[in-house]
């Protein structure tokens, strides 16, 4: 049996620091945007003051090009970390470690796929598709990339799981970093820098647990 490690004794450490990184994340943008003034809505973007909002919702609600692409873009790759989660949890012969982990990973993106789908809908944006991502430089797994994992079991499962979502996050990361650098509005911008201070610590855990295989 697999020696477990500390750094995943029990799945709520990973949960905590997801949920801790956004609210601070938040917060640090919240006092950024009052001591800065508000920013201009992009052109794309409706403004909130045109339709009635406040001074304060025209600010939180302004998003440019870089926001609507990270939410279009990071929709599909959630559903597909989802989806690879699930398929890995409806094996027998998991690693518990592992279980913890896929567990984990899919109840954090869950929320975050709403999340960006209201936003969405709330700058008058559709939300795109599978279609639109680059499988290799953004972290999507292939048609066969799936199907390595559906049909793996046992320790080889495990295995396949770890690869693929390291890889998965890593284009996460990408993403919203970029997002970062480039977004415009200030709570999708916390959102991503939560996505690459937790993904990173799983990406750690997974790095870790493949030792052993």
């Amino acid at each position: 049996m697999l020696s477990p490690i500390r750094t995943l004794r029990t799945p709520s450490p990973i949960r905590t620091l997801r949920t801790s990184l956004i609210a601070g994340a938040a917060l640090t943008a919240a006092l950024t945007l009052s001591a800065c003034g508000s920013t201009s809505p992009a052109a794309d973007a409706p403004a909130a003051a045109e339709s009635g909002g406040s001074t304060a919702t025209a600010t939180a609600s302004a998003a440019n090009a870089a926001d609507v692409d990270f939410a279009q873009m990071m929709i599909p790759h959630h559903e597909q970390a989802v989806q690879m989660s699930d398929d890995l949890l409806a094996k027998r012969g998991i690693d518990p470690r592992v279980v913890a982990l896929a567990t984990e990973i899919k109840a954090a993106q869950e929320p975050e796929i709403t999340q960006l789908t209201d936003w969405l809908g709330e700058w008058g944006a559709d939300t795109g598709g599978m279609s639109d991502m680059n499988h290799g430089t953004d972290g999507m797994m292939s048609e066969a990339d799936m199907m390595t994992l559906d049909n793996a079991s046992g320790a080889d499962a495990d295995r396949v799981f770890l690869e693929l979502m390291i890889a998965h996050h890593e284009g996460a990361i990408a993403m919203a970093q970029t997002h970062i650098d480039e977004g415009g509005n200030a709570d999708a911008q916390a959102l991503s820098s939560a996505i690459v201070a937790s993904q990173s610590a799983e990406i750690a855990v997974m790095t870790d647990l493949l030792t052993e295989y």
